[in-house]
């Protein structure tokens, strides 16, 4: 086991009541939560599923610069008109680089570089990220078949590789501001999501 339940609550939000879920990983202390809504309608044969990506400027500041605030609330509502699914917040900001190398790469971008360019200027690879943990979280719920609300294939193939039998893909599209069209060229063309 490489990560446990912790503590779970009530939580009322704008979209409907949902239940909070924290997890914590065993090795290192890190946290993660689940929102579950409708857990007694759970269709075990495929549960509407996002796994949002930690993004404090976009979820919290509503930046500009990206689609993650908006995909945050998208996918709220569509698991509430579902009536049932689950968002797993993963703690991995920045594509698993963290905030304050979030906040260079931003400012690298700020000169010209896209999104790709500034990560491997810090020393990372395009997407630091690692799905194992969202995975082992769905199995602890007892989920193992998701209809997943993503545009990133690699997300897909990591949960499908982790055990868990991704049935179909359901897009999140964001319409393109100033800001974040660049970013989301970048997410198209160099990193194969589907936009």
């Amino acid at each position: 086991m490489i990560i446990q339940e912790v503590s779970r609550a009530n939580l009322p939000t704008n979209w409907g009541s949902f239940i909070i879920i924290g997890f914590e990983e065993i090795y290192n202390k890190k946290n993660h939560i689940a929102l579950v809504y409708g857990i007694n309608n759970f269709n075990k044969t495929s549960v509407l599923t996002r796994i949002h990506s930690e993004c404090l400027t976009g979820d919290v500041f509503s930046s500009l610069r990206c689609d993650c605030g908006p995909q945050l609330q998208l996918s709220l509502s569509k698991i509430t008109k579902e009536k049932c699914g689950i968002l797993i917040y993963h703690r991995q900001e920045g594509r698993n680089i963290g905030l304050i190398n979030k906040i260079k790469a931003y400012y690298y971008q700020d000169y010209g570089l896209d999104t790709i360019q500034a990560n491997h200027k810090l020393g990372f690879n395009n997407d630091e990220r690692n799905y194992i943990i969202c995975a082992e979280i769905l199995k602890i719920l007892g989920i193992y078949n998701i209809k997943l609300l993503t545009n990133n294939m690699n997300k897909i193939y990591s949960l499908q590789q982790a055990g868990i039998n991704v049935i179909k893909r359901i897009p999140l599209i964001i319409k393109p501001n100033q800001y974040s069209f660049k970013y989301l060229y970048t997410k198209k063309y160099k990193m194969g999501h589907i936009l």
